[in-house]
């Protein structure tokens, strides 16, 4: 690695920096270089769908980052999983597409942000995808970005699905056509059973180009912004070799765009000066551009887990634990990539409402044929099945703060969980709908048997308490560099991307969420760097 000057630079080789490389580097006349802290994605448990288990919590995939005690979890601290490697997150999450909600999108809108409806959001999803069923109205076919339907089925989840219409809740078969209220199966990122990950999709097509150059196990350490005749503009940035050594200069003619996500953008804009001042002089960061933005808006998908035990079926409790069963799970994937092996770590979705005053669905389900204590847990020895459930829409905001001037210390991650009183009660509420769902005919002939929370549990506050004591991350955080016009004093980008105060720099990723999507974060992440992509390419910010 040897300083040299590049036309783009982008920041992290995740799931937005894999397709912006692709697209910026479709120009011949664009040298385009690719950062990236983490190694290449040649580990074999990233593609193998339920190797997840084997890569959070892995320093070879994951950046092992740790939340600060959180009140509303009653003092709880957290893994919290980002990917560092190749393709990012999109190589260690749980491979489920989902766009969210048409409402999602016409808030962002409403909010300041132009441009960002659904209507205007449609396309740049259906440019990249390739769905398995073709092509109509809501989707696209031929694309790199590959969406099947999932390989395996369980007899409880069947069951779940009924129960859950028996409840009230619709059937669908898409979630991802606006309104995604309703149960059915989730579709996933992979191909033939196996992993479909961003560089896969965007990266590998494309890497032997001449005008691409990516680096891996290169640490970022600060964005270089220099004052010109046009004002401060980012001129490049500043890397840690691979290796270490000393920091040297990398030269963007064109900009720089930051896709390192929802802790690693904060963080990265702190560490360059760009970010509230005060935090910023009591770090002894001299202050580049004061920001106050920068790290603030944390939101994410707290998942309450409720478990339930159940006889006269198989679950994956059971079946993982004798020789026979292991060795069935091995044969169904060698024979033709399916069974347990091809899972993504949840297979049943549902999308309802909290209370019958909502106006949509405002919970989402997460339902697995398993139950252990904790994520990283053995399995528990008796089969049964977790429905976890989130508030798709919290209030509650955390923030994203560097401790210090050390490009290579993690961040102080403040999630704020549960500190509103409406996401309390949406706690509560969702508790309640588990229950409501689990006591219906169609799980009758399984017997289930409420284990956690526990059915003493039944006020307000009994319900809410617990869920800070069983909620955890679903891993989707967004929203830390926040979309919005320059009067709103919380926004970091505007609706074109672009960092406000600060020439030829953007953000492309989940962080500039103004709000979180309803659903899960990762192809609508695509979504955003796909539109940053053509506006950069139209010139935008240069």
């Amino acid at each position: 690695m040897t300083p040299s000057t590049y036309d783009h630079i982008i920041c992290g080789a995740g799931t937005a920096g894999c397709l912006l490389a692709n697209r910026l580097s479709a120009d011949p006349n664009r040298r385009v270089l690719l950062i990236e802290a983490g190694g290449h994605d040649d580990y074999l448990w990233i593609h193998v769908p339920v190797g997840y288990l084997k890569c959070i919590g892995n320093p070879r995939t994951d950046w092992l980052y740790q939340t600060e005690p959180d009140p509303g979890l009653n003092g709880r601290a957290l893994r919290y999983p980002r990917g560092k490697v190749l393709g990012g997150s999109s190589s260690i999450n749980g491979m489920i597409y989902m766009r969210g909600q048409a409402r999602d999108y016409d808030h962002w809108d409403a909010l300041g942000n132009p441009g960002w409806t659904w209507d205007e959001c449609l396309p740049f999803f259906l440019q990249h995808e390739d769905f398995y069923r073709g092509a109509d109205a809501a989707h696209g076919a031929g694309g790199e970005w590959r969406v099947e339907r999932q390989r395996l089925r369980w007899d409880i989840l069947d069951a779940f699905a009924e129960a859950a219409q028996q409840a009230g809740i619709p059937h669908t078969d898409d979630f991802n056509r606006g309104n995604n209220e309703g149960v059915g199966y989730f579709h996933v990122n992979q191909r033939r059973g196996i992993r479909w990950n961003a560089s896969k999709a965007f990266l590998r097509p494309v890497v032997d180009r001449p005008n691409l150059q990516v680096w891996t196990g290169a640490h970022l350490s600060r964005v270089r912004v220099e004052t010109t005749d046009r004002g401060p503009r980012a001129v490049g940035v500043q890397v840690i070799p691979a290796g270490g050594g000393a920091p040297i200069d990398v030269t963007a003619t064109q900009g720089v765009v930051m896709c390192t996500g929802a802790v690693g953008t904060p963080h990265l804009l702190q560490l360059s000066g760009i970010g509230d001042g005060a935090l910023l002089n009591g770090l002894g960061i001299p202050v580049t551009h004061h920001l106050p933005g920068v790290g603030g808006n944390l939101q994410d998908h707290l998942q309450v887990r409720a478990v339930y035990a159940v006889e006269g079926t198989r679950t994956l409790n059971t079946m993982s634990r004798s020789w026979w069963g292991r060795a069935t799970i091995g044969m169904q994937y060698a024979w033709n990539r399916s069974g347990p092996l091809s899972m993504a770590p949840s297979q049943l979705g549902v999308f309802t409402r909290s209370s019958t005053d909502r106006p949509h669905a405002n919970l989402e389900y997460h339902v697995q044929p398993l139950s252990l204590d904790a994520f990283g847990e053995p399995l528990h020895t008796h089969d049964a099945f977790t429905a976890s459930v989130c508030n798709l829409n919290p209030t509650s905001r955390g923030r994203i703060v560097a401790r210090s001037p050390d490009p290579l210390a993690a961040p102080a991650i403040h999630t704020g969980y549960l500190s509103t009183d409406e996401d309390r009660q949406v706690a509560a509420d969702s508790l309640r709908v588990t229950r409501h769902i689990a006591a219906q005919p169609a799980l009758a002939r399984f017997k289930p048997r409420e284990m956690r929370p526990g059915t003493e549990f039944v006020s307000d506050h009994d319900l809410s308490r617990l869920a800070g004591d069983i909620g955890t991350t679903i891993f989707h955080p967004v929203g830390t560099a926040k979309m919005g016009p320059a009067s709103d004093p919380a926004a970091v980008v505007d609706a074109r991307l672009r960092v406000h105060g600060i020439g030829g720099l953007h953000v492309a990723d989940a962080s500039v969420m103004p709000t979180i999507t309803s659903g899960n974060t990762n192809s609508p992440t695509l979504m955003i760097a796909e539109r940053a992509a053509r506006w950069i390419l139209d010139g935008d910010g240069a």
